[in-house]
């Protein structure tokens, strides 16, 4: 099938639908202390449930939104993903219930997984080669300075009206994107190219990849690094406001280190090369464990406020800039014996890696105790494991490249 788009309006297209998913989490963070003062007042950390909530229903619709596109096409999938993202913002909007909104916030990751997951897809159905991956680059480099904005978006919507507000943007948002991609785009995958769904072709690229050594591996620590940003991602808004009383400049500190960190992509991408994935993500994990652990030091040292301060917000930065230089790295290592089955194992890929980040962020999220121990403690220990679990993979390619 041909893109009657122009190549800029595609590229935007497929950067917004990416968005769906920053823009999900990241606009809520303001939000989280109105939210537990209202729907958990006895019990404020319990708010954060509102980001990992989404990440999980994220993590599992990625296992099935790229299969179910190769059956019915690109365009109904992502169009019943939009019907329930936009249902279950509208529940999370009318509840009054802590439980009830989670569970909408799951439903909602279920449906915001599609755009994420079939945008994939579908710009390889359209285009190929030197030609995808450069569009696909700049599709990515448009999606990275979303976060920036998201929580002055946020916090905008709440100035304006409420936290709930917020939900009723996530709908305009997914209505504004889903008519775009309606009106604009035909079908990319036609019906010829089409194959059944089953779901032991799933269970059976699970099983292969968690046998393969390196892939199982270079899954444990995606998990882990995934786990180090969502724990960052849950916790940093209560570390702003509770513990240096920043509140109100969140938005503008987050902003401008999602900016900086975004340099982390052209800087892999510059020496990727050069030196090698494995090496880049080995380093990465080496300095995160060192940064954190200098952190940790610095609060036990009677140091002034807005010292310490400086430091959180270099050290968030790092993991933001860690983020860049090894999720995308781990992926394309778990990927390359994988050719074969390589659909399904994207699919496959990301959902382990995101259901078990959230499974760990989660808990070290709720361990907030007005002190950045819980988080720093947390980020260490999964620094430490991805570093060590890098090493055996080393010793695993010597074996094989002796």
């Amino acid at each position: 099938m041909q893109n009657r788009m122009s190549r800029p309006e595609f590229i935007t297209l497929i950067a917004v639908m990416f968005a769906t998913v920053a823009f999900s989490i990241d606009s809520m963070l303001p939000a989280l202390p109105q939210i537990g003062a209202e729907l958990s007042p006895d019990d404020l950390n319990r708010a954060q449930l509102i980001l990992t909530a989404f990440v999980l229903g994220m993590g599992v619709g990625t296992f099935f939104t790229g299969p179910l596109s190769d059956t019915f096409g690109r365009k109904p999938v992502i169009y019943f993903g939009a019907a329930l993202y936009i249902a279950a913002s509208g529940v999370a909007w009318a509840s009054n219930s802590l439980e009830v909104v989670l569970a909408a916030r799951v439903c909602q990751g279920l449906g915001a997984a599609a755009p994420r997951i079939v945008g994939v897809a579908i710009m390889r159905d359209l285009y190929s080669g030197r030609t995808m991956a450069k569009m696909m680059s700049i599709a990515m480099m448009i999606f990275t300075i979303f976060p920036a904005f998201a929580p002055l978006m946020g916090a905008g919507i709440i100035a304006l009206a409420d936290w709930r507000a917020i939900f009723l943007a996530f709908i305009l948002f997914s209505v504004i994107t889903v008519s775009w991609m309606g009106l604009r785009l035909p079908e990319p995958l036609a019906k010829k190219n089409r194959r059944p769904f089953r779901a032991h072709l799933i269970l059976g690229a699970v099983r292969e990849m968690l046998t393969h050594p390196v892939v199982r591996l270079s899954i444990i620590v995606q998990s882990l690094s995934l786990g180090i940003l969502f724990t960052m991602l849950i916790m940093v808004q209560q570390i702003y406001d509770l513990v240096f009383a920043r509140a109100d400049s969140f938005p503008l500190w987050f902003g401008l280190v999602s900016l900086v960190a975004g340099s982390a992509s052209i800087l892999n991408a510059t020496i990727v090369e050069r030196i090698g994935m494995r090496r880049i993500v080995t380093w990465s994990l080496a300095g995160q464990t060192c940064l954190t652990g200098g952190v940790m030091l610095t609060n036990t040292l009677p140091l002034g406020e807005t010292l310490v301060f400086g430091i959180f917000v270099a050290w968030q930065c790092s993991i933001f800039f860690m983020a860049g230089t090894t999720l995308g790295n781990l992926n394309a290592i778990a990927m390359e014996p994988m050719g074969h089955i390589a659909g399904m194992a994207a699919s496959v890929i990301g959902g382990i890696s995101t259901i078990v980040a959230a499974a760990i962020a989660a808990p070290v999220g709720l361990l907030f105790n007005g002190t950045m121990w819980p988080m720093a403690i947390g980020i260490f220990a999964m620094s430490c494991m991805g570093f060590v679990v890098m090493l055996k993979m080393a010793r695993l390619d010597l074996r094989s490249n002796p």
